[in-house]
């Protein structure tokens, strides 16, 4: 059974988290405010292989705010960072998360990170802020993965990006060390268990 570490950050109101339930459950939540921090677990199977997956949703991070990117940065195998294409702060906000994953990862991970740029509401492209080629052109910046979804209408395409990212993590773990993992989960449970306080959902 292998062990799978993603981690999801994105602006407030940007749906980060409606796009993991929607990928988690197949149910589309809505609209919520969320000022705690969850760690979700999902067993699943992809290409035959059996995995345990474990997805930290972090309170939505501002442009500023570096200090809830640490551990999350050093915990997590791969990283889903949300926008939504009708908030040009948001996606702001998104390419700063990239540089700051890129900037922390640089020494600790040789090649890739693997992560997936996600536009999300795409059902409002009546009130579209941030054009298509503007997130493709990023993720080819920092050389990741790209997808433009709606939480809210369509579960398939949410799953193909979230399967998309399991596979590039296996090959990454495939080919490097995993030290940094032990240390990692150790301070991260720290950070949910005793500063956050623990909600463990799953699913």
């Amino acid at each position: 059974m292998n062990d799978i570490k993603l981690a999801l950050l994105g602006s407030e109101g940007a749906g980060k988290s409606a796009v993991l339930v929607r990928f988690l459950t197949k149910r589309f939540i809505g609209e919520y405010a969320s000022n705690a921090n969850s760690l979700y677990h999902k067993r699943l199977s992809i290409d035959g292989r059996q995995l345990n997956l474990e997805v930290f949703d972090p309170c939505s991070q501002s442009g500023e705010s570096r200090c809830i990117l640490e551990e999350p940065v050093d915990w997590a195998d791969g990283f889903v960072v949300v926008y939504t294409i009708s908030d040009r702060t948001s996606f702001l906000n998104a390419k700063n998360i990239l540089a700051q994953i890129k900037e922390s990862r640089r020494e600790t991970c040789k090649g890739e990170v693997p992560v997936c740029l996600v536009g999300n509401k795409q059902d409002l492209c009546h009130s579209r802020q941030v054009s298509e080629e503007e997130g493709r052109v990023l993720s080819q910046e920092y050389k990741c993965l790209f997808q433009e979804v709606s939480a809210a209408e369509n579960y398939l395409e949410i799953s193909n990006l979230f399967t998309k990212l399991i596979r590039h993590v296996m090959e990454q773990l495939k080919h490097r060390g995993d030290r940094r993992r032990y240390s990692g989960s150790k301070s991260m449970a720290k950070l949910i268990n005793n500063v956050f306080g623990k909600r463990r959902k799953s699913v």
